[in-house]
């Protein structure tokens, strides 16, 4: 049973000075009796900024856990937000390290009772897992959401060795989001710590790009190399919307210490806020799982189902869905023993099932295939889920099945196995798993990529040999679908998937000979199997809107040179927090084009904006960064501006050639 609410207290700017003496700051929340009865810390640690840029989730969060009996600490990572330091890149051995120390600080502070667990999305639940795989002896347990198990295989820089249109989209947001000053309200010194970081800011799109096959640097971090390192605790949560839904079933099936996966219909963000809904209590889940491990509390949070899923029904297609139908299954194992496996044939004259046959199929599609593919990790309903696929099915070499009478039900991670030969040397396959509905409309279940190079090996990736037929297994993404009766399913195959996917250097050629989907159908459920609460939550955090948000997205040709272009602009709401005063806003504007006879055309520029102010104290950085390939390289420019009270105060360039090896 979980402590009655407690009175709690907070210290805006809690030091943590490491062994190195690099200061990193701390937001920290606990019951104000904490000193008479310690309690045990949750550690969020990550580098968007805890004094504006996660301020609001974090109000929603931590002081939940803190009334129920934890010290709840959400630390910038050093050369972030308020901490000292500088960021060299993703998840370095320097930020494990600091992981580690500052787990040991907490567990020996008086308020602590000695016991720590660690939480995080996306970033913060990627370093959680790396730092579970670490063992620091106080960690007993973590909560991961929207996380990878493989940093090559399933994050925003490669997937199936294909080179991602996010990993350059990221590049230009870490770009803006670091080389933003602390707050001059916690520290006099912001200014020269500002200027270190301008300094010293890198820009990681291209030196990602240039990590073409999974070597030393991938592995570093990835916790698949050593599931068995992990003892803590583990529960990981996922979304079907974002793309990071296959680590749920990874840690499941292979972790030794305690775990369990939840995924539901979200994108990329906490389940107790995300869309599409139903939404749940994951503050409850969360602490339920904290008081097992953490207080040692017996509420049989370890005989809670291994994986719970949301699998979601037939309805029409929609890129920004609120809500979607479907209902929670729930697995006592996994793999699931009520899943079996299914094989259908790809057959003449896009038939999907019946006998085995010899196909004569030749996949060469244009290269603006893909603009409805939404984006890698959708965070609201601006429009970045999938929407309708048929018009990108119609562009494809497509196999669908007879209707479905009796429907049919989908869980795990269906799989093709194709016969192909290619005529360049460097080529990728794409598979889009679709329901399609009676009236033609098309809703795109999962998809898998596979960079060709990659067939046989991640880390020795070989060319083609043009003209040379080999068989290459491509594993989709996990799902969990129930089409409706009458509807059809679609395997949809193409070489082209912009922006989603950066294009082959050079217009390719697929000769398609036989082939074969594996799916995974699941039987036995009916209605919901697990019900989860409703969410509960903290105050929101207190503050004013000045000028309100604006978003836009779409798709446009230049109807003189045939170009398409995708377009996406964000303005976010101007605010100000009503405790400290602090104003901010930030801005995007995207511009993704290519021509569909011309892979090298592909373009993409990106500008970001973050303003933040108080009284007569303003300062903004911007950020331009232009991608663009030939046949041999990919050239990336960025151009970052930052500006005091008006004034310039530095100004950066990089130009990078990265030479095209297997992308």
């Amino acid at each position: 049973m979980t402590d009655l609410p407690r009175e709690i207290v907070e210290d805006p700017d809690m030091g943590i000075v490491l062994s190195d003496g690099c200061r990193l700051s701390a937001r920290v929340w606990m019951p104000k009796d904490a000193g008479a009865h310690p309690v045990p810390a949750v550690l969020e640690y990550i580098p968007y900024r805890k004094r504006d840029g996660t301020l609001p989730r974090d109000e929603l969060m931590h002081p939940y856990f803190a009334t129920h009996g934890y010290a709840a600490v959400r630390v910038d990572m050093r050369g972030n937000g308020d901490s000292d330091g500088l960021m060299a890149d993703e998840y370095t051995q320097q930020e494990m390290d600091d992981a580690v120390e500052v787990i040991a600080w907490l567990a020996k502070q008086s308020w602590c009772s000695g016991t720590v667990g660690m939480m995080g999305k996306s970033w913060g639940g990627f370093n959680c897992l790396q730092t579970a795989a670490l063992r620091p002896p106080a960690l007993k347990a973590v909560i991961s959401v929207c996380s990878t198990t493989d940093r090559f295989a399933d994050d925003i820089h490669f997937k199936g060795g294909c080179l991602l249109g996010e990993n350059f989209g990221w590049g230009a947001v870490m770009l803006a989001y670091s080389s933003r000053p602390p707050d001059p309200a916690l520290r006099d010194d912001w200014r020269e710590e500002w200027t270190r970081r301008l300094e010293a800011e890198p820009f990681l799109a291209p030196v990602w790009a240039a990590k073409q096959a999974r070597g030393a640097y991938w592995k570093h971090g990835s916790v698949g190399e050593d599931y068995g390192a992990i003892r803590a605790a583990v529960m990981s949560i996922g979304g079907w919307a974002d793309n990071y839904m296959n680590t749920v079933a990874h840690l499941v099936e292979n972790i030794q210490a305690p775990v369990k996966g939840i995924v539901g219909p979200w994108v990329h963000q906490y389940p107790h806020t995300a869309v599409p809904g139903p939404r749940i209590g994951f503050l409850q889940e969360a602490l339920r799982w904290w008081d097992r491990w953490l207080k040692d509390a017996p509420n049989g949070a370890e005989d809670d189902p291994a994986y719970r899923a949301y699998m979601i029904h037939s309805e029409p297609p929609d890129a920004s869905p609120a809500h979607r139908k479907g209902h929670w299954v729930a697995e006592a194992d996994w793999p699931p023993s009520r899943a079996r496996q299914e094989v259908w044939a790809l057959g003449p004259e896009g038939r999907l099932g019946g006998r085995q046959e010899a196909l004569h199929e030749v996949i060469a599609t244009p290269q603006h295939l893909g603009l409805n593919a939404g984006e890698y990790f959708p965070m609201g309903l601006n429009a970045e889920m999938p929407g309708d696929q048929a018009g990108d099915d119609a562009l494809s070499v497509s196999f669908d099945s007879a209707p479905l009478g009796g429907g049919m039900d989908l869980l795990g991670a269906p799989a093709l196995r194709v016969t192909l030969s290619s005529d360049r040397p460097r080529a990728m396959l794409v598979a889009r798993l679709c329901d399609v509905a009676p009236d033609g409309t098309s809703v795109r279940i999962c998809h898998g990529i596979l960079n060709l190079c990659h067939r046989d090996s991640r880390e020795h990736p070989a060319p083609l040999r043009p003209g040379e037929e080999v068989t290459v297994d491509l594993v989709l993404d996990q799902c969990a679908y129930r089409l409706a009766p009458g509807h059809r399913l679609r395997i949809a195959l193409s070489n082209s998937y912009f922006p989603f996917v950066w294009p082959s250097p050079e217009p390719v050629r697929l000769h398609l000979t036989a082939g074969e989907l594996h799916l995974p159908v699941h039987e036995g459920s009916h209605g919901d199997e697990w019900t989860f609460p409703a969410p509960e939550m903290a105050a929101p955090w207190r503050h004013r809107v000045l000028t309100p948000d604006h978003a836009a997205r779409r798709i446009e040709q230049d109807l003189l040179t045939g170009e398409w272009r995708l377009i996406v602009e964000e303005v976010g709401p101007e605010c100000e927090n009503l405790d400290h005063g602090l104003v901010t806003r930030e801005s995007s504007h995207e511009t993704w084009a290519i021509h569909p006879d011309d892979p090298t055309s592909a373009r993409s520029e990106i500008r970001r904006r973050q303003e933040l102010s108080r009284g007569d104290w303003r300062v903004e950085t911007e950020v331009t960064a232009v991608m663009r390939g030939d046949a041999q390289a990919l050239y990336f420019e960025a151009e970052l501006i930052a500006r005091a009270n008006g004034e310039e105060v530095a100004r950066r360039r990089w130009e990078d050639r990265v030479a095209r090896q297997f992308v």
